[in-house]
């Protein structure tokens, strides 16, 4: 819980790279060398840094977060708090508020009223109100932290992190569709893996097709998941479906799991319109408009399929898979713009992803942006180094771009970059006629 708190409060991101080599040292600013100290824990050795810093810049409140964190790590935060004691700034309120809330969670009502005071102090500061209404959501208090985060977002709608906790709230006063559009927000505004990662239990929580799901029939149910997601026997699913059905006729995830089944049998009709039955019992269930649109896909019905891609997503903006369908479904249609908007949402939500990433890359080549797609493309390579395809795929790339270059310098980078891929490529598989081509194109150019 602490961790969690301290996180929350603090929210500092460390640097790319924490190196400390001679010359990376003498590379940093103090502001850069403190985060570094603060990333490893070393409060103590950031402190004087960062109040040199905070002493020449004293409304910059990242620097009032870095130096409460620094406090906080190198355990001289009583001392800080009496410092602070003594002052009724904005500041020393954000601060005092900031170590409290890190401390522990009994500390949330003093935490709260620091957060408060700093608003009342400079209303027009979002982040007070938005560390408040944090707070009030650590505490339970779903209200009047609602009340503080939409203000505060309405102030600073460019912080998509911020609409994280706004959705938790809009959530816990049982504003499902509000919270699913601050969800919304968090996944195009670029999040990070772990605003995804918080984005995505969140909609398990929204959009739980289980949740009022009769205890009676759970057993049933679970027994007919596997007979079709474990064992693979989907006839035996659709005998314990039906089974529930009989009893519970209106359950639209048993209507859903029918439909799946059917489609695993090939029986688009059938799996058609249980799976059109599962979204007229749960129109707000995006999985039920994806398993629809593939199943669309898969019988080539382009325009219904993105249809129901575009609805899935309306109601689940992490659905991915929706993402990534909706880019081929573009890319097709030679639709360059819409393509990469779509698999650039399915990259941030699959950073792990060489199909997504590579889907990307693709967009990125074909629009002739080099440096973006060779960067998606070497995303995955650094953490799959022995990928052959997409070591092919940047000597591709690069030779693409050394036949359009305007001058010789790019002629000569793009060729020898070319060259080193292809030739790793051929080192491997000697007989691969795609990097052998390529390599011959160099050479003739």
């Amino acid at each position: 819980m602490k961790a969690r708190l301290l996180a929350a409060a603090l929210s500092l991101a460390p640097l790319t790279s924490c190196q400390t080599t001679g010359a990376t040292k003498a590379a940093l600013t103090p502001r850069e060398e403190a985060q570094v100290l603060l990333a490893r824990g070393d409060g103590a050795k950031a402190l004087p840094l960062l109040t040199e810093l905070q002493a020449k810049s004293p409304g910059d409140l990242s620097l009032a977060r870095m130096v409460a964190e620094a406090h906080v790590k190198a355990g001289t935060a009583e001392t800080f708090l009496a410092s602070l004691a003594k002052k009724d700034t904005a500041v020393s309120h954000y601060q005092q508020g900031l170590v409290r809330f890190a401390r522990a969670a009994d500390a949330s009502a003093p935490a709260i009223a620091n957060f408060r005071r700093a608003a009342e102090l400079e209303p027009n500061e979002p982040e007070y109100r938005y560390r408040l209404g944090v707070a009030l959501l650590e505490s339970e208090q779903y209200e009047p932290a609602r009340v503080e985060l939409e203000a505060a977002v309405k102030q600073a709608p460019d912080r998509p992190s911020w609409f994280l906790p706004l959705a938790k709230v809009r959530y816990r006063t049982g504003d499902n569709k509000g919270a699913t559009e601050a969800i919304r927000t968090v996944v195009l505004g670029g999040p990070t893996p772990a605003d995804v990662k918080t984005a995505r239990a969140l909609m398990d929580q929204i959009a739980d097709p289980f949740a009022g799901f009769p205890r009676s029939a759970r057993a049933q149910l679970e027994q007919a998941i596997q007979w079709l997601e474990v064992a693979d026997v989907p006839q035996q699913a659709i005998v314990q479906l039906e089974e529930i059905l009989r009893d519970h006729p209106d359950e639209a995830a048993v209507h859903a799991l029918l439909g799946l089944s059917w489609a695993r049998l090939d029986d688009a009709g059938r799996a058609v319109e249980e799976l059109k039955r599962a979204v007229e019992l749960a129109p707000d269930d995006g999985k039920n408009h994806l398993y629809l649109a593939e199943l669309y896909e898969a019988r080539q019905r382009p325009k219904s399929a993105e249809e129901h891609f575009l609805k899935a997503l309306e109601r689940n903006p992490v659905l991915d898979q929706a993402w990534l369908k909706l880019g081929d479904l573009a890319l097709e249609r030679q639709d360059y713009v819409g393509a990469r908007r779509h698999f650039e949402v399915a990259a941030r939500l699959l950073p792990e992803s060489a199909p997504a990433h590579g889907k990307l890359a693709l967009v990125l080549q074909l629009d002739g942006n080099w440096p973006a797609a060779d960067r998606e493309l070497h995303l995955v390579l650094d953490k799959d180094p022995e990928n052959l395809e997409f070591m092919l795929r940047l000597g591709v790339l690069h030779t693409e771009r050394f036949t359009k270059a305007k001058t010789p310098g790019e002629r000569d980078a793009a060729s020898a970059e070319a060259t080193k891929w292809l030739n790793k490529v051929l080192e491997a598989q000697p007989e691969n006629a795609i990097a052998s081509r390529a390599l011959e194109r160099l050479k003739v150019r």
